[in-house]
């Protein structure tokens, strides 16, 4: 068993796996376990208001847990996979627990994301530190905040550090939540 299957056993018993991402660490719990994502906002001492992003393992199973439009769709496709997380529309059977009427759902360019998100469906996608805290690009600053809490940690090396571009298409015009990997002119080009 590598790696991957290792950290996918974890989070499909419940557990709670750091992983790396294209831009972050991330803090990865199945979004089915209410268990695991509380464990998650205790980890990261989150507000339960401010939900989590969570990742999926490719564009088509964006519409597993949100509603996809034309512009959604033609958004995605130019942005994903990358570091772009869209605001949209959840879907009813998302656990409350990760998300309102809106969920933020990304398609991040790592293998180990995309393949963790495909064997196990939609995990979550928070940064892997203590909230209000040094966003982790690189592993020790995972652990310095999180330590023998977390389940499992996967080693990507030093990751760019710099956070997704959070997009709303929920409205009629698209609107920049947090300007971050991608540019706020690229959505306008």
């Amino acid at each position: 068993m590598n790696e991957i299957e290792k950290a996918a056993e974890v989070l499909r018993r419940g557990g709670v796996v750091v992983y790396p991402t294209d831009t972050l660490y991330a803090l990865g719990a199945c979004i089915d376990s209410d268990e695991a994502v509380r464990r998650v906002y205790e980890l990261k001492k989150r507000p339960h208001d401010l939900y989590l992003p969570v990742a999926v393992g490719s564009i088509a199973r964006i519409e597993s847990v949100a509603v996809m439009n034309e512009k959604t769709k033609r958004v995605a496709e130019r942005f994903m996979p990358g570091a772009v997380t869209l605001v949209l529309e959840k879907r009813r059977d998302v656990p409350e627990t990760v998300a309102g009427e809106k969920i933020a759902v990304r398609v991040p360019d790592s293998k180990t994301a995309l393949a963790l998100a495909s064997l196990v469906g939609p995990i979550t996608a928070t940064s892997a530190n203590i909230h209000g805290m040094k966003e982790p690009s690189d592993l020790e600053t995972a652990r310095e905040q999180l330590g023998s809490a977390v389940d499992m940690y996967m080693d990507g090396g030093k990751l760019n550090g710099i956070p997704s571009t959070v997009v709303d298409m929920t409205g009629k015009k698209i609107r920049i939540l947090r300007e971050g990997a991608v540019s706020r002119e690229r959505f306008h080009e």
